[in-house]
């Protein structure tokens, strides 16, 4: 039977761009968006601003709004995991002047590991100049461009 795990990901606007990443070290990984496991007892929202910060770096983040559930069976990716994600999607804004590319490392690894994992950063122009984003990660974008064209 599988196993399900709570997770929170972030879409992290800048005006019209969205932040997204890449392994350097891990290339197969694709092109994601901030995202994270849900602690045992804490609210989505908070694990996605804290999984935001934790992974980029940035502390000027604000949370603006829920964007919605999903389920994800992780059975089809490559790797044939056993999970299955219960995903939150939450859309949060970048205050500030951030960088146009950097490179953070997570140093709070959720698989317990000890070893600090590198993130290449970069702002991505919504919705057209936004990269294919692996597994499902890329699957409530069309909700988030609704609430933006919605707030302009």
């Amino acid at each position: 039977m599988a196993t399900v795990r709570r997770k929170a990901l972030a879409y992290i606007t800048r005006g019209d761009m969205l932040l997204v990443f890449s392994h350097p070290d891990y290339p197969e990984a694709g092109i994601q968006v901030p995202a994270g496991t849900i602690e045992e007892g804490e609210p989505p929202a908070e694990a996605a601003l804290r999984e935001a910060q934790e992974e980029t770096g940035l502390t000027a983040l604000t949370l603006v709004s829920f964007l919605g559930e999903q389920m994800y069976d992780r059975s089809a990716l490559p790797l044939r995991s056993d999970e299955i994600h219960q995903r939150f999607f939450f859309h949060l804004t970048c205050e500030g002047t951030p960088p146009a590319t950097w490179r953070h490392y997570e140093t709070h690894r959720s698989d317990g590991g000890t070893e600090a994992i590198a993130f290449d950063f970069f702002w991505a122009r919504l919705p057209d100049g936004v990269p294919e984003l692996i597994a499902g990660h890329g699957a409530l974008l069309p909700v988030l461009m609704e609430r933006l064209a919605q707030e302009r």
